[in-house]
């Protein structure tokens, strides 16, 4: 299946991001290479993406894509979780910019055997890194019903949770759960007819959520990863991070407001003792998609863009 992603806010994302055009910058989910390759036609000869990925479909996608790029391109088959590393390997211990683009590619979510969509009946999977150990099975069949219950409730925000573990724990009792249609099935017993009419979507979304934050250890990963980023900024260089639902938009909120607090005493002390510096300022406030866009690219809607500058 031919690689296929449609990169969201491309304009407000590279014109937030670019400082300086001969300045090095990495893109920690490179995916096929949209963002970067907008990154690639702005940069001079003088300038350097850096590029990662965990999906090995993705990294040779990119590598077309921005094959006879004016600027050096380095691409790099490993999680940014690890991007202390990565830049310490590539020899880029402080950067001009560093990217964002969380969540599931296009190309994941259409490609039935990855197991992403709800959609499509396929081996339940959805490892973005398809050499990772976990998978969506082992999750649906293997974890118990409280930790089933509580990713549903707080990776999913889905209120019949409870629920639908019961039933997946009821039905995998008497045979394992192996696809995403068998699963989706369970879903729809579990919500009742009236409440899957009345809420509109697919009763299923939330669930597949969950479980593909869970399988690909999605949430964990991020503030320690935007940390790392700063840390590996140039003054005045930027991070730009584009979050596609409300836990990573939270996480990525808090950690960026975090970073440009100043004092961090005691709001009872007259004065400050701690001499803590801001490290960032943020770029105005969270930037969504116009409405162009959103019609264009449904899958666009509920994504928010935030721009901070390392001081």
């Amino acid at each position: 299946m031919e690689f296929h992603h449609v990169s969201v806010m491309p304009e407000e994302t590279i014109r937030g991001l670019l400082t300086d055009l001969s300045g090095i910058y990495v893109d920690c989910t490179l995916g096929g290479a949209g963002h970067s390759g907008r990154i690639a036609e702005q940069l001079t000869e003088n300038g350097r993406i850096i590029g990662i990925d965990q999906d090995a479909e993705a990294i040779e996608a990119a590598g077309r894509h921005l094959a006879g790029s004016r600027c050096r391109v380095d691409i790099v088959h490993d999680n940014f979780r690890n991007l202390d590393a990565i830049l310490e390997a590539q020899g880029a211990p402080l950067v001009d910019g560093v990217l964002f683009d969380l969540g599931v590619s296009s190309h994941q979510i259409d490609d039935a055997e990855r197991g992403f969509s709800y959609m499509q009946d396929a081996p339940l999977d959805m490892r973005m890194d398809p050499n990772g150990l976990l998978t969506a099975e082992d999750i649906i069949n293997d974890w118990e019903e409280d930790e089933l219950n509580r990713i549903f409730h707080e990776y999913g925000e889905e209120r019949w949770s409870k629920r639908i573990a019961q039933f997946i724990v009821e039905a995998r009792s008497e045979k394992r759960i192996e696809t995403t249609g068998e699963l989706v099935d369970i879903i729809c017993r579990a919500i009742p007819k009236a409440v899957r009419r009345a809420a509109g979507g697919h009763p299923a979304k939330r669930v597949f959520q969950a479980v593909r934050i869970a399988v690909n250890d999605e949430l964990g990963i991020l503030e320690k990863s935007f940390r790392a980023a700063v840390k590996h900024l140039k003054p005045g260089g930027r991070i730009a991070i584009i979050t596609f639902h409300s836990l990573e938009d939270r996480i990525a909120k808090n950690t960026l407001r975090e970073l440009a607090r100043g004092c961090i005493c005691p709001p009872e002390l007259p004065v400050c003792v701690c001499n803590h510096k801001p490290e960032i300022k943020q770029i105005g406030k969270a930037v969504q998609p116009g409405k162009d866009e959103m019609a264009e690219n449904p899958r666009s809607r509920s994504a928010k863009l935030r721009i901070a500058e390392k001081l």
